[in-house]
């Protein structure tokens, strides 16, 4: 049987854009990326992941790459479209690309949402073809599962190239886009404003929010 294997990169930080990937393979190609040593890409340095992230394009039944820009984060959540949901639009548009001609896939996705099930159910409504399809929602699935090990390092490879592609622009004070990285704290206190309009931020955040304040208040003060 296939299996398609669904994880994303991206989903907390502040700066630049949410990456989803899907991975589809067969058995004899899990064991290959099992001998690579594919793995949750958390766990990878950037050079072993940029070397696995062509050896699984290349030997991959096929895969597909989406990725959402910040503003478009941002859009979706005015709209009333949260981030799980958002997750869950962006893997059923990944299942209906892939899913064309295959008799029977296995879907395993890292699931989001702490509610697996509801998480689960509100997927199932987006898919167009259900009928040759078993889908399986875990949490940690990039760690037990080689189909999403491999999605997850295609994941991250692009969101860094995204990320880099930011910093040739603004710098790489920029930093990882994560606010727990103090460049691009820095970088958000000293630039929400002058940036604003960039479309880089995710603007609904409560950490772009703060900045926001922090930068007003340093207007005030001078």
């Amino acid at each position: 049987m296939l299996e398609l294997g669904i994880d994303d990169a991206g989903r907390g930080p502040v700066i630049g854009p949410m990456v989803l990937a899907g991975c589809l393979i067969d058995e004899k190609t899990a064991t290959k990326f099992r001998k690579w040593g594919v793995k949750d890409s958390k766990q990878l340095t950037h050079k072993r992941r940029e070397f696995l992230a062509q050896k699984i394009k290349d030997e991959a039944e096929t895969f597909e790459i989406l990725s959402t820009s910040a503003d478009k984060i941002s859009y979706h959540q005015n709209k009333g479209i949260n981030l799980n949901m958002l997750e869950a639009l962006k893997s059923a548009e990944i299942i209906n690309k892939i899913n064309k001609g295959y008799k029977k896939i296995k879907v395993v996705i890292d699931c989001p949402s702490v509610s697996i099930i509801k998480w689960r159910d509100y997927l199932r409504t987006k898919i167009k073809n259900l009928a040759n399809l078993e889908i399986i929602c875990e949490h940690k699935a990039d760690k037990n599962h080689l189909s999403v090990s491999a999605a997850s390092i295609l994941a991250k490879s692009v969101r860094e190239k995204e990320m880099d592609k930011l910093k040739e622009k603004y710098g790489k004070e920029i930093g990882s886009g994560y606010t727990s990285d103090p460049k691009t704290s820095k970088f958000l206190i000293s630039n929400s404003n002058k940036y604003k309009n960039s479309k880089i931020f995710r603007k609904n955040w409560s950490t772009w929010k703060k900045a926001r304040a922090k930068s007003e208040q340093k207007k005030l003060e001078i």
